[in-house]
């Protein structure tokens, strides 16, 4: 019984929480503590601890997490597989129509019309990290000692590897925190 009650907790997560993984939170909360009782808050806040550090999609680790405490190994596979099913659904669903239509004017006007979009969608992401990134203060401010000039250098650095050198963004990444690990140890090692 429950494993089909932690199926079921999960599948209405997986199917009602759009937005991503921070959005599934609430959802996630009401489920396990409120309904069923669980976890604690203490847990869920492990829970949340957890699911942020680990790789992966934040409501699939939350449910393993929670498939595990409450059942086991079976309960993580369970709960996991309830969370991703409604995904798994709709994606496929959405494949079919768009292989059936995908020549239709309409299609492509809709799909040319929300290209640009998802391009400022992913800009505005990308600014919300780079501009705390760049600016100790975390606005944008020319201020004396405001700008991190390591940062900028790094962050240059990495678009002319990927750009121009055409480096694998893992390598760009991997060379970055390694940098940062060896200016770190310098500056420690020298006592700047």
């Amino acid at each position: 019984m429950i494993f089909l009650k932690l199926f079921l907790a999960f599948l209405q997560i997986g199917a009602f929480s759009f937005g991503g993984g921070y959005a599934a939170m609430p959802l996630i909360q009401a489920q396990v503590i409120d309904r069923y009782g669980w976890l604690t808050m203490s847990d869920f806040t492990d829970l949340v601890t957890i699911a942020e550090m680990t790789p992966g999609p934040i409501a699939v680790n939350s449910a393993t997490f929670v498939g595990n405490q409450v059942a086991g190994i079976p309960g993580a596979l369970v709960a996991t597989a309830g969370v991703i099913l409604p995904s798994c659904i709709f994606v496929t669903g959405l494949a079919w129509l768009y292989k059936k239509y995908r020549n239709l004017v309409l299609l492509q006007g809709i799909l040319q019309f929300l290209r640009p979009a998802v391009v400022a969608m992913i800009f505005t992401a990308g600014l919300k990290i780079l501009i705390p990134a760049v600016f100790t203060s975390g606005a944008i401010s020319f201020a004396a000692g405001d700008v991190n000039i390591r940062t900028v250098v790094y962050f240059i650095g990495a678009l002319i590897a990927l750009r121009k050198f055409k480096i694998g963004p893992i390598k760009v990444m991997v060379g970055c925190g390694l940098l940062e690990f060896i200016v770190r140890w310098g500056l420690r090692f020298f006592g700047a």
